[in-house]
Protein backbone atom coordinates (compact mmCIF):
# COMPACT_ATOMS: atom_id res chain seq x y z
CA UNK A 1 0.00 0.00 0.00
CA UNK A 2 1.41 3.11 -1.18
CA UNK A 3 2.74 5.87 1.91
CA UNK A 4 1.75 9.39 0.74
CA UNK A 5 3.40 12.16 3.43
CA UNK A 6 1.08 14.58 2.33
CA UNK A 7 -1.79 12.69 1.92
CA UNK A 8 -3.50 14.31 5.75
CA UNK A 9 -2.92 17.57 4.29
CA UNK A 10 -4.45 17.07 0.56
CA UNK A 11 -7.67 14.77 1.79
CA UNK A 12 -10.79 16.54 2.57
CA UNK A 13 -11.59 13.13 5.19
CA UNK A 14 -8.59 14.21 7.27
CA UNK A 15 -8.81 16.81 10.16
CA UNK A 16 -6.01 18.45 9.22
CA UNK A 17 -6.92 18.78 5.48
CA UNK A 18 -5.44 22.12 3.90
CA UNK A 19 -8.55 24.20 3.84
CA UNK A 20 -10.12 22.79 7.38
CA UNK A 21 -6.12 24.16 8.78
CA UNK A 22 -6.76 27.49 6.41
CA UNK A 23 -10.73 28.29 7.86
CA UNK A 24 -9.24 27.09 11.68
CA UNK A 25 -5.78 29.89 10.94
CA UNK A 26 -8.62 32.81 9.92
CA UNK A 27 -10.94 32.01 12.61
CA UNK A 28 -7.94 32.10 15.18
CA UNK A 29 -6.87 35.09 13.67
CA UNK A 30 -10.32 36.99 14.16
CA UNK A 31 -10.29 35.35 17.24
CA UNK A 32 -6.92 36.91 18.24
CA UNK A 33 -7.79 40.29 17.14
CA UNK A 34 -10.41 40.84 19.88
CA UNK A 35 -8.32 38.79 22.28
CA UNK A 36 -4.98 39.99 22.72
CA UNK A 37 -4.32 39.21 26.22
CA UNK A 38 -4.14 35.11 24.08
CA UNK A 39 -1.39 36.08 21.73
CA UNK A 40 1.85 35.43 23.82
CA UNK A 41 0.99 31.73 24.64
CA UNK A 42 -0.85 30.70 21.29
CA UNK A 43 2.20 32.59 19.63
CA UNK A 44 4.98 31.35 21.47
CA UNK A 45 7.78 29.52 20.63
CA UNK A 46 7.95 27.31 24.14
CA UNK A 47 4.22 25.76 23.05
CA UNK A 48 5.08 25.09 19.40
CA UNK A 49 8.72 23.50 20.61
CA UNK A 50 7.34 22.09 24.06
CA UNK A 51 8.23 18.54 24.33
CA UNK A 52 5.01 17.32 24.23
CA UNK A 53 4.60 18.99 20.50
CA UNK A 54 7.63 17.46 19.61
CA UNK A 55 6.76 14.15 20.72
CA UNK A 56 2.93 15.00 18.57
CA UNK A 57 4.99 15.61 15.63
CA UNK A 58 7.17 12.49 15.58
CA UNK A 59 4.41 10.42 16.99
CA UNK A 60 1.98 11.61 13.86
CA UNK A 61 4.71 10.70 11.55
CA UNK A 62 4.76 7.20 12.63
CA UNK A 63 1.25 6.52 12.98
CA UNK A 64 0.77 7.35 9.40
CA UNK A 65 3.12 4.59 8.65
CA UNK A 66 2.09 2.58 11.66
CA UNK A 67 -1.98 2.68 10.24
CA UNK A 68 -1.38 2.12 6.46
CA UNK A 69 0.98 -0.82 7.02
CA UNK A 70 -0.60 -2.30 10.28
CA UNK A 71 -4.06 -0.78 11.07
CA UNK A 72 -6.03 -0.53 7.95
CA UNK A 73 -5.08 -4.16 6.28
CA UNK A 74 -6.76 -5.82 9.35
CA UNK A 75 -10.28 -3.12 9.87
CA UNK A 76 -13.23 -4.75 8.00
CA UNK A 77 -14.40 -1.92 5.31
CA UNK A 78 -18.32 -0.37 5.48
CA UNK A 79 -18.33 -1.60 2.31
CA UNK A 80 -18.22 -5.61 3.86
CA UNK A 81 -20.27 -3.89 6.60
CA UNK A 82 -23.51 -2.94 4.07
CA UNK A 83 -22.62 -5.71 2.05
CA UNK A 84 -23.19 -8.32 5.33
CA UNK A 85 -26.65 -6.32 6.22
CA UNK A 86 -27.96 -6.32 2.40
CA UNK A 87 -27.56 -9.63 2.48
CA UNK A 88 -29.28 -10.60 5.97
CA UNK A 89 -31.74 -8.31 5.23
CA UNK A 90 -32.97 -9.73 2.18
CA UNK A 91 -32.46 -13.47 3.32
CA UNK A 92 -35.50 -12.21 6.00
CA UNK A 93 -37.43 -9.97 4.77
CA UNK A 94 -36.83 -10.68 1.39
CA UNK A 95 -37.12 -8.11 -1.64
CA UNK A 96 -38.01 -4.62 -0.24
CA UNK A 97 -38.67 -1.14 -2.17
CA UNK A 98 -39.68 1.95 -0.55
CA UNK A 99 -41.13 3.59 -3.77
CA UNK A 100 -42.58 6.90 -2.12
CA UNK A 101 -39.97 9.29 -1.47
CA UNK A 102 -38.09 11.28 -3.85
CA UNK A 103 -34.18 10.65 -5.05
CA UNK A 104 -33.73 14.14 -2.95
CA UNK A 105 -35.55 13.02 -0.33
CA UNK A 106 -33.75 9.65 0.06
CA UNK A 107 -30.16 11.69 -0.57
CA UNK A 108 -31.03 14.54 2.57
CA UNK A 109 -32.05 10.94 4.95
CA UNK A 110 -29.42 9.01 4.00
CA UNK A 111 -26.68 12.19 4.66
CA UNK A 112 -28.55 13.30 7.91
CA UNK A 113 -28.28 9.61 9.29
CA UNK A 114 -25.59 8.74 8.46
CA UNK A 115 -23.55 12.01 10.30
CA UNK A 116 -26.23 11.78 13.19
CA UNK A 117 -24.99 7.68 13.82
CA UNK A 118 -21.40 8.06 13.41
CA UNK A 119 -21.16 11.22 15.74
CA UNK A 120 -23.73 9.05 18.23
CA UNK A 121 -21.54 6.02 18.11
CA UNK A 122 -17.91 8.21 18.44
CA UNK A 123 -19.64 9.33 21.41
CA UNK A 124 -20.25 6.55 23.48
CA UNK A 125 -16.85 5.01 22.23
CA UNK A 126 -15.23 8.05 23.39
CA UNK A 127 -17.06 7.86 26.57
CA UNK A 128 -16.29 4.24 26.92
CA UNK A 129 -12.78 4.40 26.44
CA UNK A 130 -13.23 7.02 30.00
CA UNK A 131 -15.04 4.42 31.93
CA UNK A 132 -13.81 1.24 31.15
CA UNK A 133 -10.67 0.78 32.66
CA UNK A 134 -8.45 -1.54 30.25
CA UNK A 135 -9.65 1.06 27.58
CA UNK A 136 -9.03 4.27 29.59
CA UNK A 137 -5.13 2.87 30.01
CA UNK A 138 -5.02 3.31 26.12
CA UNK A 139 -6.70 6.53 25.61
CA UNK A 140 -4.63 8.15 28.31
CA UNK A 141 -1.89 8.13 25.57
CA UNK A 142 -4.53 11.14 24.00
CA UNK A 143 -4.65 12.54 27.46
CA UNK A 144 -1.16 13.33 27.92
CA UNK A 145 -0.46 15.80 25.88
CA UNK A 146 0.73 18.88 28.43
CA UNK A 147 -0.18 21.66 25.51
CA UNK A 148 -2.33 21.22 22.66
CA UNK A 149 -1.67 21.68 18.89
CA UNK A 150 -3.46 20.12 15.68
CA UNK A 151 -1.74 16.63 16.07
CA UNK A 152 -2.24 16.41 19.09
CA UNK A 153 -5.73 15.03 17.54
CA UNK A 154 -3.71 11.90 16.01
CA UNK A 155 -2.18 10.81 19.35
CA UNK A 156 -3.91 8.05 19.51
CA UNK A 157 -2.66 4.41 20.52
CA UNK A 158 -2.98 1.86 17.77
CA UNK A 159 -5.36 -0.50 19.81
CA UNK A 160 -7.71 2.96 19.80
CA UNK A 161 -7.08 3.93 16.30
CA UNK A 162 -8.33 0.29 15.69
CA UNK A 163 -11.45 0.30 17.83
CA UNK A 164 -12.35 3.88 15.81
CA UNK A 165 -11.63 2.23 12.68
CA UNK A 166 -13.94 -0.57 13.62
CA UNK A 167 -17.14 1.52 14.59
CA UNK A 168 -16.87 3.85 11.11
CA UNK A 169 -16.99 0.88 9.92
CA UNK A 170 -20.08 -0.69 11.27
CA UNK A 171 -21.80 2.61 11.61
CA UNK A 172 -21.70 3.71 8.12
CA UNK A 173 -21.66 0.14 6.88
CA UNK A 174 -25.00 -0.78 8.62
CA UNK A 175 -26.94 2.52 7.89
CA UNK A 176 -26.19 1.99 4.34
CA UNK A 177 -27.01 -1.70 4.19
CA UNK A 178 -30.36 -0.57 5.40
CA UNK A 179 -30.88 2.10 2.87
CA UNK A 180 -29.92 -0.13 0.19
CA UNK A 181 -32.22 -2.52 1.17
CA UNK A 182 -34.63 -0.10 1.54
CA UNK A 183 -34.31 2.32 -1.21
CA UNK A 184 -32.12 0.54 -3.24
CA UNK A 185 -28.83 0.26 -4.02
CA UNK A 186 -28.85 4.06 -5.80
CA UNK A 187 -28.57 5.57 -2.78
CA UNK A 188 -25.98 8.41 -2.09
CA UNK A 189 -25.13 10.99 -0.13
CA UNK A 190 -25.43 15.23 -0.31
CA UNK A 191 -21.10 15.77 -0.14
CA UNK A 192 -18.50 18.07 -0.25
CA UNK A 193 -15.45 17.10 -1.85
CA UNK A 194 -16.90 13.27 -1.26
CA UNK A 195 -17.25 14.32 2.64
CA UNK A 196 -20.43 13.97 4.08
CA UNK A 197 -21.80 17.40 3.68
CA UNK A 198 -22.38 18.08 7.56
CA UNK A 199 -18.81 16.67 8.36
CA UNK A 200 -17.38 19.27 5.64
CA UNK A 201 -19.16 22.30 7.19
CA UNK A 202 -18.36 21.36 10.98
CA UNK A 203 -14.91 20.63 9.96
CA UNK A 204 -14.83 24.01 8.61
CA UNK A 205 -15.91 25.66 11.91
CA UNK A 206 -12.34 25.52 13.51
CA UNK A 207 -12.41 21.99 14.02
CA UNK A 208 -8.41 22.04 14.21
CA UNK A 209 -8.96 24.53 17.34
CA UNK A 210 -10.38 22.03 19.21
CA UNK A 211 -6.66 20.80 19.75
CA UNK A 212 -5.05 24.43 20.71
CA UNK A 213 -4.98 27.49 23.05
CA UNK A 214 -7.36 29.61 21.19
CA UNK A 215 -10.17 29.46 23.74
CA UNK A 216 -12.90 30.11 21.34
CA UNK A 217 -16.13 29.14 22.84
CA UNK A 218 -19.72 29.41 21.02
CA UNK A 219 -22.04 30.64 23.79
CA UNK A 220 -24.49 28.52 25.91
CA UNK A 221 -27.00 28.18 23.51
CA UNK A 222 -25.48 26.88 20.61
CA UNK A 223 -22.65 24.62 22.98
CA UNK A 224 -25.52 22.47 23.83
CA UNK A 225 -26.05 21.90 20.28
CA UNK A 226 -22.58 22.10 18.84
CA UNK A 227 -18.74 21.09 20.22
CA UNK A 228 -16.98 24.69 21.04
CA UNK A 229 -13.23 24.50 20.66
CA UNK A 230 -13.03 25.43 24.49
CA UNK A 231 -15.29 22.93 25.59
CA UNK A 232 -12.76 20.30 23.58
CA UNK A 233 -10.09 21.79 25.59
CA UNK A 234 -12.18 21.63 28.73
CA UNK A 235 -12.40 17.97 28.19
CA UNK A 236 -8.44 18.04 28.27
CA UNK A 237 -8.29 19.65 31.65
CA UNK A 238 -6.96 17.39 34.54
CA UNK A 239 -10.13 18.37 36.05
CA UNK A 240 -13.40 17.34 33.48
CA UNK A 241 -11.63 15.10 31.18
CA UNK A 242 -14.65 12.85 32.19
CA UNK A 243 -16.89 15.74 30.36
CA UNK A 244 -17.56 16.76 26.78
CA UNK A 245 -17.30 13.39 24.44
CA UNK A 246 -18.58 14.64 21.74
CA UNK A 247 -17.44 14.69 18.05
CA UNK A 248 -19.25 17.51 16.63
CA UNK A 249 -22.17 17.85 18.55
CA UNK A 250 -22.60 18.36 22.00
CA UNK A 251 -26.16 17.73 22.23
CA UNK A 252 -25.26 13.88 23.21
CA UNK A 253 -23.46 15.10 26.19
CA UNK A 254 -26.52 17.32 27.12
CA UNK A 255 -28.68 14.21 26.70
CA UNK A 256 -26.54 11.92 29.02
CA UNK A 257 -25.36 13.87 31.48
CA UNK A 258 -21.57 14.51 30.32
CA UNK A 259 -21.63 18.15 29.39
CA UNK A 260 -20.13 21.40 30.72
CA UNK A 261 -20.79 24.79 28.97
CA UNK A 262 -17.12 26.72 28.31
CA UNK A 263 -18.88 29.75 30.15
CA UNK A 264 -18.52 27.09 33.34
CA UNK A 265 -14.71 27.16 33.41
CA UNK A 266 -12.26 29.78 34.32
CA UNK A 267 -9.23 27.73 34.94
CA UNK A 268 -7.77 24.59 32.35
CA UNK A 269 -4.86 22.71 33.03
CA UNK A 270 -3.61 19.92 29.90
CA UNK A 271 -2.08 16.38 31.02
CA UNK A 272 -2.83 13.85 33.15
CA UNK A 273 -1.04 13.98 36.93
CA UNK A 274 2.01 14.21 37.39
CA UNK A 275 2.67 10.70 38.66
CA UNK A 276 0.87 9.57 35.27
CA UNK A 277 2.94 11.90 33.16
CA UNK A 278 5.98 10.45 33.72
CA UNK A 279 4.89 7.46 32.02
CA UNK A 280 4.17 9.36 28.36
CA UNK A 281 7.42 11.35 27.63
CA UNK A 282 8.37 9.45 24.41
CA UNK A 283 7.55 7.26 21.69
CA UNK A 284 8.33 4.33 22.94
CA UNK A 285 5.97 5.19 26.23
CA UNK A 286 3.40 6.07 23.90
CA UNK A 287 3.09 2.61 22.49
CA UNK A 288 4.42 0.18 24.93
CA UNK A 289 3.41 1.98 28.07
CA UNK A 290 -0.38 0.66 28.03
CA UNK A 291 0.65 -2.88 27.49
CA UNK A 292 2.92 -2.98 30.59
CA UNK A 293 -0.19 -1.75 32.43
CA UNK A 294 -2.14 -4.55 31.13
CA UNK A 295 0.33 -7.11 31.59
CA UNK A 296 0.77 -5.83 35.29
CA UNK A 297 -2.95 -6.02 35.95
CA UNK A 298 -3.32 -9.63 34.46
CA UNK A 299 -0.41 -11.03 36.47
CA UNK A 300 -1.66 -9.68 39.74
Amino acid sequence: MEINPFEYLMDPHRRIYWLFLLSSLMIAFVFLKFHPEQKRIVLSKKLWLHPSSLLDYSYFIFSILFRVMIILPVIISAKEVALFVNIVLLNQYGFVRIETFSYTQVMVLFTFILFILSDFTRYWLHRLLHFVPWLWVFHKVHHSAKVLNPLTFYRVHPIEFLLFGFRYSLSIGFVTGVFVFLFGSLVSIYDILGVNLFVFIFSLLGSNLRHSHIKLGFGNVIELFLISPLQHQIHHSKNHMNTNFGGFLSIWDYLFGTLILSNNITKIKFGLERTQMRNFKSLKDLLLFPFIVIYKQIKK
